[in-house]
């Protein structure tokens, strides 16, 4: 039996050492933990304890009426006192030694109660740390019984006394140097500051801070550090508004933190997704003592100091919430705006607390070149677009009752009905992001992408039906709720299934280069890697298909018409071709065109030619109502408006 009793011990011991192995790891190396059970005497009890500079033993003891702590092991402090406890009628007691390294803290938990054995005296260049364990006195009858550093088991039996040995280490430079554990100490190095009695201006190799004391007269702080020798520009300036003050606390600190040393915030993590993006050199993390801030009635202003960046470089404020994304470097923009005071100083006005800092990226495809012309130029031909589409649409309801046999209108309606919807929703798309906000642009911007989809269907249907009159003349037409059916339905599918992802679709933000401080608003897909890869999947891939076959009909219509008497003249040929391309889409292929330094030029002409599609289709439907009325006596009078069809059809 005890042997097995041995065993179970064993396995036991190797089931607790696996359950706390996380534990262990989530930990800071250089704090120390030690826990156990005092077995005692009944009666009175007492705690002792003797600390000094240096970093050789640390010695914890125990007999039947005192436990005593004893050693070198602090940087700055020491301390020597005897601190009465409670007398018990248990002769078992609970507790745990806690110590810091970096600000000089130990304390003792014994019957819920902590003990400070040395206060914390702000953080520490060098550090007594990585306690690792040493001699230990033989089994008695009063001592530690189950003793366990970190959660790991020292041993099951009662012993006198237990000893460990420190080493001397540069904490400050120790933090620096593991960027690739950015969280821990990062957290370690703010609970420091924290912790701390001591208030001012804290300086270290890779970063400098300020820990103040708010209290009711707190009425606002402005906070600028002088710059380092090594570093050209000023350190970022921070303005703490009164409203950073937690209501019902007398007191409370923050603690402002610059970083000059941007390893540990430049690791690898999902902004990196984003391509050429990299954080400037100035880090700035604010907290305030035991308090989660959010939704600031009054933001925190950071003006971040940096070198003149070239116009094709876009600056955006941007804030890593470590709570939220504990081990990954994720910067975003939410709840900060960004304030462009000066081609090399950035204003950051942000609403919670957290770290910030300024994200570069190079040649952003959010960002455009003359943006307000573009925006103007955009307005101006969709609502010439949209007036032209309304014309048509009513010639060509009065054209379908006079002749219910042509194929191509109800085809040409339908193109024109998705036009008009399609310009209209560009031309307020600015205003309803501005006024509704996220809400609002979600469903606009899935009702935008529809209309779009749906302008590409209907145009792909010419393309067909085209093809139907020139290949297929005696045959008969397909029914005319098929087109309505491609037309209309088909692009409701993926608008539908991507509606249901919350990434999609929402309010997006386009910056003209050189003033990212005055963002373009829209509703339209979200700036996130699942928006755009729904954004290539269906708008490039469906343009491409689209514009490939266009360009096939085009050359097939030209290779059946080029001889004919009429299409000679040149000012016919030229509506016709044009008005086609404009039918077919083609002219949408300048969007998948990048020209480098033209870049800006191809996309002034794309805005131009695709804002007014809808006006130059009523061009060339009212340019060859003019010639069927001028050659109807050519016509076979089975179509009164089939002029397109009569004249791609072989010539006897």
């Amino acid at each position: 039996m005890k042997v097995w009793g041995q065993a179970i011990r064993g396995m036991l011991g190797i089931i607790v050492l696996i359950a706390l192995m996380g534990q262990g790891e989530s930990e800071s190396d250089q704090d120390f933990t030690m826990c156990g059970t005092w077995r005692h005497g009944k009666g009175q009890r007492r705690l002792e304890f003797n600390l000094t500079q240096g970093c050789g033993v640390l010695n914890i003891s125990a007999d039947n009426n005192t436990l005593s702590i004893r050693g070198d092991i602090t940087g700055s402090s020491q301390s020597v006192n005897r601190i009465q406890l409670n007398a018990t009628r248990r002769d078992l007691s609970p507790f745990c030694v806690y110590w810091e390294p970096l600000v000089d803290q130990l304390r003792v938990e014994m019957d819920g109660q902590n003990h400070s054995l040395l206060k914390a005296a702000g953080l520490q260049e060098f550090c007594c740390t990585d306690l690792s364990q040493g001699d230990k006195s033989s089994v008695q009858m009063y001592g530690i019984v189950n003793g366990t550093t970190r959660g790991d088991p020292l041993t099951f039996e009662t012993r006198g006394t237990f000893g460990f040995f420190g080493q001397k280490i540069n904490c400050i430079e120790e933090f620096c140097g593991k960027a690739h554990e950015a969280t821990r100490n990062l957290n370690m190095i703010e609970e420091a500051m924290m912790k701390s009695d001591v208030l001012g201006t804290v300086n270290s190799a890779c970063f400098q801070g300020e820990v103040l004391e708010m209290d009711d007269n707190f009425t606002g702080r402005d906070i600028t550090l002088p710059a380092s020798r090594s570093k050209l520009t000023p350190l970022p300036s921070v303005h703490m508004p009164a409203c950073l003050k937690p209501v019902g606390r007398k007191k409370a600190k923050v603690v402002c933190t610059f970083f000059t040393n941007n390893a540990v915030f430049n690791q690898k993590g999902s902004w990196k997704k984003q391509p050429d993006s990299r954080i400037l050199e100035d880090v700035v993390g604010i907290t305030v003592e035991n308090e989660v801030i959010n939704e600031l009635p009054e933001p925190v202003r950071i003006s971040f100091h940096h070198p003149a960046l070239p116009k094709n470089h876009s600056r955006t404020c941007v804030s890593w919430d470590t709570r939220k994304a504990p081990n990954d470097v994720a910067w975003e923009s939410d709840g900060c705006k960004t304030v462009l005071t000066h081609e090399d100083m950035t204003e950051c006005q942000c609403n919670h607390l957290t770290y910030f800092s300024i994200l570069v990226q190079v040649e952003r495809r959010e960002t455009q070149c003359h943006l307000e012309a573009l925006t103007f130029i955009t307005a101006i031909g969709c609502a010439v677009s949209a007036i032209s589409c309304a014309i048509l649409f009513y010639s060509l309801c009065k054209k379908s009752k006079k002749s219910t046999k042509d194929q191509s209108t109800p085809i040409h309606r339908g193109l024109v009905v998705t036009l008009f919807f399609l310009s209209m929703l560009f031309i307020l798309t600015g205003l309803l992001a501005n006024v509704g906000g996220e809400p609002v642009c979600r469903v606009v911007g899935a009702l935008l992408h529809y209309a779009l989809l749906s302008s590409f269907c209907w145009m792909a249907v010419e393309i067909f039906h085209t093809f139907w009159m020139v290949y297929m003349v005696f045959s008969s037409p397909p029914n005319p709720a098929i087109w309505y059916i491609l037309g209309f339905g088909a692009p409701a599918l993926p608008v539908g299934i991507l509606s249901f992802q919350d990434d999609i679709y929402g309010l997006r933000m386009i910056k003209p280069s050189g003033d990212d401080g005055n963002p373009y608003m829209m509703c339209w897909m979200k700036d996130s890697s699942n928006a755009l890869l729904a954004h290539y999947m269906t708008n490039v891939g469906f343009l491409i298909l689209l514009v490939s076959a266009g360009l096939v009909m085009l050359f097939v219509v030209l290779r059946k018409i080029r001889n004919r008497e009429e299409w000679r003249k040149r000012k016919l040929a030229f509506f016709s071709m044009w008005g086609l391309s404009c039918l077919f889409g083609t002219t949408w292929a300048l969007g998948l065109l990048e020209l480098g330094s033209l870049s800006c030029t191809v996309t002034f002409l794309f805005c131009i030619i695709n804002t007014l599609q809808g006006f130059f289709i009523m061009l060339r439907y009212y340019a060859l109502e003019r010639i069927r009325k001028r050659k109807e006596s050519i016509l076979d009078g089975s179509s009164s408006g089939s002029t397109r069809q009569h004249m791609l059809q072989e010539k006897n």
